[in-house]
C-alpha cells in the first residue's frame, strides 16, 4: 500500500518544524563536551568551534576562529607538511582518520584521534571540512601501562625460568653426581665386609638410590624438557605421558583448541600452573584419572584440570591456601588472569584458570644515535 498523501496543513506544519530541528542539531553539536567538533574552510581555516573543542584544546572561539588548523600540530608535523597532506587526503578519499600528538593552547601535548571529512555541495564544489577530535591520552596511557606490565611480567617469567634451569643443572651436575658416587662406594664396600655389615650397607645404598630418584624428579619439575623448544601443547603432552601415565600410573586425557600458539611466557605460565595442579592431584586427591583441557576464550586461554578424586580437603579454619594453591593463584593473577578451584567430597576437584594471550611484542627497532 502506498502512503496517503499528506494534507496541506500537515505539510505546512512539517515545513515550520524544520528550522527547529536544525536549531536542535546545532545545539547538540555546540554542547558536546567529549568531542571537539568544528569546521574548516577549503583552505583549512577554522570557521566554527564547539564546547568540546574548547575543553580539549583550550582555545575559546574568539581566540581560534580564523586561524589555520595547523596551529594544533607539533612543530615537527608542521615542518613535514602533515596538516596540508591530511586535507589533500580527505579530498582524495572523502575522509581521513589519524592518531597522533596534538598541541593545546598552553603548549602541552595530548594524544588525539582525529577524523577529517571533506564537505561538498550538490554541485560537487568543495565547501570545507568537518573535523572531529577526541582526546585519547588516558586510553593511550592505559595501553602503555598494560604493555609495560606485560613486559615486566615477561621478564619475571624469563628470570624465574633461568633460575630454575640453573638450579636444575646444579642439582644434576653436583648433588646427583656426588650421591651416585656415594652409592657406588657403598656397593663396593658391601662386597668387602662381613655379611652382618653388608646388609646395612645395602639398605643405605637403597636409601641413596631413592634420594637420587627424588632429586632427578625435582630437576625434571624445575626444568622439564620440551616447553622451551616445542611449545605448550607438545610440552604438556610429554609431561602427561612421562609423569602422569608412566610414573604415577594414572589415566589422563588432554584436549586443546587453541586459535594460535601462546607466547613463550604465557605457555610457561600455563604449564607451571597445570604442573602444580597435577602434583596436587597425585599427592592429595587419591584420583584414578585426571583430564586437562585448554581452549581459547575471551582473548586468552582457559584451562581446566579435572580429577575424579575425593575432593580437595579443607584445613581446620576452612581455607585451602597451602603453598601450591597460593603459587597457582599468584602465577595466574600476575599474568593478568584469574584462578579458581572448586570441589565436593567424593566428586573430585576442578582447577580452572584464565590468562590473556597477547600477540608477541615486536622487538623495538634500533635507533640511530645522534653523532
Amino acid at each position: 500500500m502506498t502512503p496517503e498523501p499528506r494534507s496541506q496543513p500537515q505539510r505546512l506544519e512539517r515545513k515550520q518544524a524544520a528550522p527547529l530541528s536544525e536549531t536542535a542539531f546545532t545545539l547538540l553539536v555546540q554542547g558536546v563536551l567529549d568531542y571537539g567538533i568544528f569546521m574548516l574552510d577549503p583552505q583549512g581555516y577554522i570557521i566554527s568551534w564547539n564546547a568540546g573543542a574548547e575543553r580539549i584544546k583550550g582555545y575559546k572561539s574568539t581566540d581560534i576562529l580564523g586561524q589555520h588548523f595547523s596551529v594544533f600540530y607539533p612543530p615537527e608535523d608542521q615542518t613535514a607538511g602533515k596538516p596540508q597532506w591530511e586535507l589533500e587526503t580527505a579530498v582524495a578519499e572523502g575522509r581521513l582518520e589519524d592518531e597522533g600528538w596534538r598541541v593545546r593552547q598552553d603548549g602541552s601535548r595530548f594524544w588525539a584521534n582525529v577524523v577529517i571529512t571533506a564537505l561538498w555541495d550538490e554541485k560537487g564544489v568543495l565547501q570545507g571540512f568537518g573535523k572531529v577530535t577526541r582526546d585519547m591520552s588516558e586510553r593511550r596511557a592505559a595501553q602503555q601501562a598494560l604493555s609495560e606490565r606485560r613486559r615486566l611480567f615477561d621478564h619475571l617469567v624469563q628470570a624465574q625460568e633461568t633460575e630454575r634451569r640453573r638450579i636444575a643443572w646444579d642439582v644434576h651436575d653436583d648433588s646427583i653426581q656426588a650421591m651416585v658416587a656415594v652409592g657406588m662406594r657403598l656397593e663396593l664396600m658391601a662386597e668387602r665386609v662381613p655379611e652382618a655389615h653388608a646388609a646395612e650397607l645395602r639398605r643405605l645404598d637403597t636409601t641413596v638410590r631413592e634420594a637420587i630418584a627424588r632429586l632427578r624428579s625435582l630437576t625434571f619439575r624445575l626444568h622439564p624438557p620440551g616447553i622451551d623448544r616445542h611449545g605448550l601443547v607438545e610440552g604438556l603432552s610429554s609431561h602427561l605421558d612421562d609423569v602422569v601415565r608412566s610414573s604415577w600410573g594414572m589415566a589422563c586425557s588432554f584436549e586443546h583448541q587453541l586459535e594460535r600458539e601462546p607466547t613463550a611466557e604465557t605457555a610457561i605460565t600455563i604449564f607451571r600452573v597445570v604442573q602444580e595442579a597435577l602434583l596436587n592431584v597425585n599427592k592429595h586427591a587419591r584420583a584414578s584419572r585426571v583430564d586437562v583441557r585448554i581452549t581459547s576464550a575471551d582473548g586468552g586461554l582457559l584451562t581446566r584440570v579435572i580429577d575424579d578424586g575425593t575432593g580437595e580437603p579443607r584445613s581446620e579454619d576452612g581455607t585451602r591456601e597451602h603453598f601450591g594453591v597460593i603459587e597457582m593463584r599468584e602465577r595466574a593473577e600476575t599474568a593478568g588472569g584469574w584462578w579458581s578451584m572448586y570441589s565436593r567430597p567424593g566428586t573430585g576437584t576442578t582447577v580452572e584458570f584464565w590468562v590473556p594471550n597477547p600477540l608477541p611484542v615486536p622487538a623495538p627497532a634500533p635507533t640511530d644515535e645522534a653523532s
